[in-house]
């Protein structure tokens, strides 16, 4: 039985944290993009924000605490921004122009973000405090994408079948491509290059007709 469609769930709000704890998880997260997250360690915080280590477990009792919060913190502003970037917008096509925007931000801050971002998935991966996060965060940005290509099915203008499966499919080619581009060596260069074949990529995949990816499940007269 498939999934069945609604909105994206209220979680992961941007929560407005004490100004001393928010220097130290921006800290952390900046700490976990030049050293990754298996290599964060306290002190490193603690010197990248110019404090005591010993300030650290007061604040988050512990290393796994400071680096859970790190990402709900980090994860809650990237799902706000592409969330007001597609409320600014009006029709589907304009969305998913504003939904790029939201995403590709600048060749330092994407970088930043993925190499974090990759490390985490593996926690993720592994246990269930960042999986938890992870499938909020998941769930949260594939059900913004779903808005969109529901709007579209209905202007006519996106020609899939099951609004779920499409949703999926465009964060697949989002991400895809942002591994492909993280590893370029001339990233900063190609970087509006990546952001418009991005773009390219999803429009022609929710406009083609071809968005019946499991034929078992949807038939042709879905994608019509």
């Amino acid at each position: 039985m498939g999934r069945a469609e609604g909105p994206a769930p209220a979680a992961l709000e941007v929560e407005a944290l004490p100004p001393k704890q928010e220097r130290l998880v921006r800290s952390a997260y900046k700490v976990m993009g030049e050293k990754g997250m298996n290599n964060l360690s306290l002190q490193d915080v603690a010197d990248e924000a110019g404090v005591s280590k010993a300030i650290l477990p007061y604040y988050f009792s512990s290393k796994e605490n400071l680096m859970v919060t790190t990402m709900r913190w980090v994860l809650a502003r990237v799902a706000q921004r592409i969330r007001e970037a597609m409320s600014r917008a009006e029709g589907a096509e304009e969305k998913v122009s504003a939904m790029m925007d939201a995403i590709f931000i600048d060749p330092a801050s994407n970088r930043g973000f993925y190499l974090v971002f990759f490390d985490f998935l593996g926690h993720a991966a592994r246990t269930d405090r960042f999986g938890d996060v992870g499938a909020t965060f998941q769930e949260i940005v594939t059900g913004l994408y779903a808005e969109v290509v529901r709007l579209g099915r209905e202007e006519g203008v996106f020609r899939v079948g099951d609004t779920r499966e499409a949703a999926t499919v465009v964060r697949a080619l989002i991400d895809g491509l942002f591994i492909q581009w993280v590893l370029e060596r001339d990233w900063e260069r190609t970087h509006a290059r990546y952001r418009s074949l991005c773009e390219r990529a999803v429009l022609s995949y929710l406009t083609s007709g071809d968005g019946c990816v499991d034929k078992q499940w949807s038939s042709r007269k879905d994608c019509a």
